[in-house]
């Protein structure tokens, strides 16, 4: 399980380097929100309220998304001493299928995303129904209706945090991750086709990738390491109470004999 403090830092270095992915599914609604205020009105002190307010209600999803994980992560560790360790391992497998998938190198994280296509297709059309936003509190809306938009991404950053010591952490890791996507979505509102042109450079977005998928194999590695030394110190326990146990009833045998004797 996740006892770490480093693990809200994680999160929010693992959102910060996904920033090239969040670009690629969210960045045509960042763009969509700047342009749908008139032109003569399009502003710093107009886009930035819409802006925020809509990637708030994106986190405040993935909060919401990563407290019934937690709660459910929390269930599943309770049936078994096991449970938890296998949810990490599978954890930092999924964050190196988020890297290979950053680079290009591997896309195998599309039939996950479209497994969440079946949530989406009903929350879609609301979605739709809030466009074109031209009011703060529309963008909020949107943006909690949009923070379930498929996302291997946030999928993988999901298995990771159900392994939580509680779905209160679980929930605070979900949200520091979307505070690490928030720069990369910012940017894109506000400089979109710069931002673009950099985030699409190979040597960009293979570093990011080789970061994550770092962070996955950390994650297993910390997870194998602890479970090895978990199960030789339960041998050692194990080997400990026998040799007591042996001493003692040879105590036992010693006693009753020399009882027999008298």
């Amino acid at each position: 399980m996740i006892h770490d403090p480093l693990s809200y830092t994680t999160a929010f270095i693992i959102g910060l380097l996904g920033g090239a992915h969040c670009i690629g599914m969210c960045g045509g609604i960042m763009n969509a929100l700047s342009f749908a205020i008139p032109e003569q009105q399009r502003n710093v002190r107009q886009v930035t309220p819409i802006l925020l307010l809509y990637n708030l209600g994106r986190i405040l999803s993935y909060a919401i998304a990563g407290a019934i994980v937690g709660l459910l992560g929390g269930y599943l560790q309770k049936t078994g001493s096991q449970v938890g360790p296998t949810l990490r391992i599978i954890a930092g497998l999924m964050l190196i299928a988020m890297g290979l998938y950053l680079a290009g190198w591997w896309r195998g994280l599309t039939y996950l995303e479209k497994l969440g296509g079946y949530l989406w297709k009903y929350l879609q059309p609301i979605g739709n129904r809030l466009m074109p936003v031209t009011k703060p509190s529309q963008a909020a809306l949107l943006g909690i209706i949009w923070g379930w938009l498929p996302c291997g991404l946030v999928y993988s950053t999901l298995t990771w945090s159900a392994t939580s010591t509680s779905w209160q952490q679980s929930a605070l890791i979900m949200f520091s991750f979307g505070l690490g996507t928030l720069p990369a979505m910012l940017l894109t509102g506000a400089f979109a086709h710069q931002v673009k042109v950099w985030i699409q450079k190979a040597s960009v977005r293979n570093i990011a990738a080789l970061l994550v998928i770092g962070f996955g194999i950390w994650t297993m590695g910390w997870t194998l390491y602890h479970r090895g030394h978990g199960h030789s110190n339960h041998q050692d326990q194990s080997s400990h109470q026998q040799e007591m146990d042996h001493s003692a009833g040879a105590h036992d045998a010693g006693h009753q004999h020399n009882e027999h004797k008298d």
